[in-house]
């Protein structure tokens, strides 16, 4: 299995450039007899492909760039994690071919990306259990409620639940100390929609960030830190914080492969997608060779290797016949 280590601060790698695994050209200009290189040989898909959006969906995203570079070594691609509504903007504004998110585009998005004239392609390609974690040392949030979560991320929260206490009474008088993603996020839009109602919204007297790395050095550092991201973070993570239980009406369930295959981590299972225009991948071979790649169930490996759950061979089925049909949003 490849386990990726994110250990390096995203907002340092805003734009992430993986030359290292796809230069190539050093071969194929020294070759003496003037023959094709041998990667050249083995594809001769060229290009550049702008890959930005979740940070969630990062992780995915760099492995298969890395993957894909390997064997496609005269194709440049950089990632980005602006979030996922900020990678809405680039795509929708024609600065990237594919965006990562970790939500389904908004109607305004999409009505973007179509005044545009960008065609939108949806993609899911792994399916993440949203987690809450706390500090290692933090040995009373062992299990919390979606009422609790609730308590804890209301708006109406805001300057009034400053203690562990006040969430349960048998938690500690100790101050609550809390992480979480940006505006910006789709993992911020999925949580809080999920915890305070469809059109509810969140207290905002927390660090956030669109950066992961910035919360999970934020919970390792406070023993009365709460923060929530994608799995990703966490399965790399797993020495530094402790993952919260989550009971959403049927009993204390921990984030992780097997509760989320049997349906019983819920409601804060999510599927994660990309988004690509239609029209690069019809008119640019590497776009269109790096989506295949993605969704080749061959390659679920690399989304396994990030520690979200890759997609049944059945669901990569379908989502070829998306693709091949063309079916846009």
């Amino acid at each position: 299995m490849l386990t990726k280590k994110f250990a390096y601060s995203l907002s340092l790698v805003a734009v992430l450039g993986l030359a290292a695994c796809g230069g190539g050209t050093d071969t194929a200009d020294t070759a003496a007899d003037g023959d094709v290189a041998p990667a050249e040989e083995a594809s001769g898909i060229a290009g550049t492909i702008t890959v930005d959006g979740s940070s969630t969906v990062f992780p995915i995203s760099e492995a298969m760039a890395e993957e894909f570079q390997i064997a496609n070594p005269d194709v440049k691609i950089t990632v980005g994690a602006s979030g996922t509504g900020g990678g809405f903007e680039k795509f929708c504004g024609g600065e990237t071919q594919v965006s990562g998110a970790s939500r389904p585009i908004k109607d305004e998005e999409l009505a973007n990306c179509n005044e545009a004239g960008i065609e939108v392609i949806e993609v899911p390609v792994a399916t993440d259990a949203l987690s809450v974690v706390v500090n290692p040392e933090n040995d009373w949030a062992v299990c919390l409620t979606l009422e609790e979560l609730n308590t804890i991320w209301s708006p109406e929260a805001e300057g009034t639940i400053n203690n562990w206490n006040q969430v349960n009474p048998d938690f500690p008088d100790a101050p609550l100390v809390l992480y979480g993603p940006g505006t910006d996020s789709g993992t911020f839009d999925y949580f809080t929609e999920t915890v305070n109602g469809e059109e509810g919204d969140s207290r905002a007297d927390y660090t956030a960030s669109e950066d992961d790395n910035v919360l999970v050095q934020g919970v390792e550092g406070d023993v009365n830190a709460l923060g929530y991201f994608g799995y990703a973070y966490y399965f790399e993570n797993q020495d530094r914080m402790k993952s919260v239980e989550i009971d959403g009406g049927n009993g204390c369930v921990a984030p992780n492969e097997e509760t989320v295959l049997a349906g019983e981590y819920a409601p804060l299972s999510r599927p994660l997608f990309m988004y690509y225009s239609k029209a690069a991948y019809d008119e640019d071979p590497a776009v269109k060779a790096f989506i295949d790649f993605v969704v080749d169930p061959a390659n679920k490996e690399l989304v396994a290797g990030t520690g979200y759950v890759p997609r049944s061979d059945e669901q990569y089925a379908e989502t070829k016949s998306v693709i091949e049909a063309g079916e846009t949003k």
